[in-house]
């Protein structure tokens, strides 16, 4: 599965989704988010079970501000429609699986 570009338009139907959703909120000229960016990807191909979903705030303010995104990058884990995790900064892959897996 690849990675979906999420915006105001598609977003009730991510965060609704049945299966765990992790966000990525990004920008293209940060520099920390363009090393996250391969990890968000393979996380997206391998693990079929997630939706992933990635979030220019650059192009997508208001949702940045409706999740008080201050850091990019920060990784949103949202469950059942409820965030139950939300970290800024760059992380290895193990953390990302990790956010989504705890």
């Amino acid at each position: 599965m690849s990675v979906l570009i999420v915006n105001k338009d598609n977003f009730d139907s991510v965060i609704t989704s049945t299966k765990p959703v992790l966000l990525d909120f990004y920008a293209n000229w940060c520099a920390p988010c363009r090393m996250l960016s391969p990890i968000v990807e393979e996380i997206a191909e391998e693990y079929p079970q997630y939706l992933v979903g990635k979030v220019n705030v650059s192009e997508e303010s208001e949702l940045a501000q409706r999740f008080q995104v201050a850091n990019i990058p920060t990784l949103v884990v949202i469950k059942d429609g409820k965030i139950i995790h939300q970290s800024a900064g760059a992380r290895p892959k193990a953390d990302v699986l990790a956010l989504l897996m705890g």
